[in-house]
């Protein structure tokens, strides 16, 4: 039974995990001190007073009942919090970390996926009729290369209009000066 036990605790995955426990738990530390003492602080600053807070706001008795009143401030309050802390979050650690990523990648090389091997064989077939295509019917061949080019420019262009127009791709001009 201990040996089981020991062989689980060796595997490493519990250590994983408890570093990414502790990380994670320190990380949050963070987010909250810079969502507390930067972001809170700052928007009280731009709507003038004290710390955003709702949780006076919005108050409801239900008529004809007893009771603690309902308190959507609260909500709009935990609500508010969680928007800057995402808001945070996004630009200080993910927004960074995806640039490094692909700045590394670029520098790198994109690392070549590793297909199956019944993909692969699919397109070994494929490329072997082609090949008796080619010898039997040259200008059948023509036309299908022709028209797969022709899909694959309007898959692009496709592509290109929706990253212009798309509400990420509308955002991202507006960050970066280019709307």
């Amino acid at each position: 039974m201990l040996k089981g036990f020991f062989a689980f605790i060796k595997q490493g995955n519990v250590v994983d995990l408890a570093v990414a426990v502790v990380l994670g738990t320190a990380f949050g530390a963070v987010v909250n001190a810079f969502v507390e003492s930067v972001l809170m602080p700052l928007v009280a600053q731009l709507i003038g007073g004290s710390e955003p807070e709702f949780d006076d706001l919005w108050t409801y008795t239900v008529p004809g009942l007893d009771g603690p009143e309902m308190q959507f401030g609260v909500l709009a309050t935990t609500v508010v919090n969680f928007l800057l802390i995402a808001a945070a979050v996004y630009f200080v650690v993910v927004l960074p970390m995806s640039r490094i990523v692909e700045a590394r990648n670029r520098a790198l090389g994109e690392p070549e996926e590793e297909e199956e091997e019944s993909i692969t064989l699919l397109k070994e077939i494929r490329d072997q009729l082609k090949v008796q295509t080619e010898v039997t019917n040259p200008a059948f061949i023509q036309q299908l290369v022709e028209a797969e080019r022709r899909a694959e420019e309007e898959e692009k262009a496709k592509e290109d209009a929706e990253a212009k127009t798309g509400l990420f791709g509308r955002a991202k001009n507006v960050v970066w000066g280019r709307a």
